[in-house]
């Protein structure tokens, strides 16, 4: 078995850790091992595709990632803090707030904007001026053909007179506009391609500033050129910062991220950087060494 190892963002601090973990479901008489013995770390601003055969543990890993699934054994740190130790309530808030989930069948509610599907998330938690400002801050932004700003306490202005945008509403228009889809702000999920409605997905999991995004197959109801563009997005949103996992069956899928973990009954077969991430690494420039008095 080949252990996980931190790629080259050696320096940011971990988001995920998974140690000495096992997971065993019982079907009927027979114990399946779907995870044995995994140790993994995962940093802030990694862009990971999880890769394997059907049954390999890559869904059982990532419903443990997003906290929807607990270990038989060994631990899980999430941002540093044992996952184990905290109460359904706070579980709740943490798939709430701190990971944003994408799915492969977009999971948009039909009789809703794609704005009102990205706001959906904000209407179950409190939402104030200083939410708010950790997504806007204090300086303009063109809002479809709009100069939009906000004031102090949370208010907007659009092109210098007062919006009527309440903060839950500037917050999804903002994930929209982060996915280059404010023009289609107000149609309903059956007025947009699946490349649309996958924008509306991935913006519906930023809405919140999660700390994680994690996409199940984004692009396996996508044909080509559209599951392309869905890439290039995460491209983008892993060049802002943004904490990028992938859940993956495509070798072109994975060859867009920058580290690939394979699976296979349950355990880790490969972990490194793609060639594409391999190929980076050559091309930084070299610094080299102070060198001091005396030398």
């Amino acid at each position: 078995m080949i252990q996980a190892h931190p790629p080259t963002e050696a320096l940011n601090k971990p988001v995920i850790e998974l140690v000495d973990l096992h997971k065993i479901y019982r079907v009927g008489t027979e114990l399946v091992h779907a995870l044995r013995g995994v140790n993994l770390t995962i940093r802030e601003n990694e862009y990971v595709a999880i890769m394997g055969p059907s049954g390999s543990g890559k869904s059982t890993m990532m419903n443990i990632f997003g906290c929807l699934d607990v270990p038989t054994e060994g631990e899980y740190r999430l941002g540093g803090h044992p996952v184990a130790r905290l109460s359904q309530s706070q579980l709740a808030r943490v798939r709430g707030e701190q990971i944003g989930f994408v799915f492969q069948s977009f999971e948009l509610l039909p009789r809703m904007t794609a704005l009102k599907n990205v706001e959906l998330p904000l209407t179950y938690q409190r939402t104030g001026a200083g939410d708010l400002l950790k997504t806007l801050i204090a300086v303009p932004r063109r809002i479809g053909g709009a100069i939009v700003s906000l004031v102090p306490g949370g208010s907007g202005q659009v092109n210098g007179q007062s919006s009527d945008m309440n903060p839950r509403t500037m917050r999804a228009t903002e994930a929209l506009r982060r996915v280059n889809l404010l023009d289609r702000a107000h149609h309903r999920p059956n007025q947009l391609s699946g490349g649309q409605k996958q924008r509306v997905a991935v913006a519906r999991a930023l809405v919140q500033n999660p700390d994680i995004l994690l996409a199940d197959e984004p692009t396996g109801n996508l044909d080509s050129k559209t599951g392309e563009e869905i890439m290039d997005l995460f491209d983008q949103l892993h060049a802002e910062g943004q904490t990028v996992i992938i859940v993956t069956h495509e070798d072109a899928i994975a060859a867009r991220c920058k580290r690939v973990i394979r699976l296979l009954d349950g355990e880790i077969v490969e972990d490194g950087p793609t060639a594409r991430a391999a190929e980076a690494a050559k091309a930084k420039p070299v610094t080299p060494a102070p060198v001091t008095e005396g030398a």
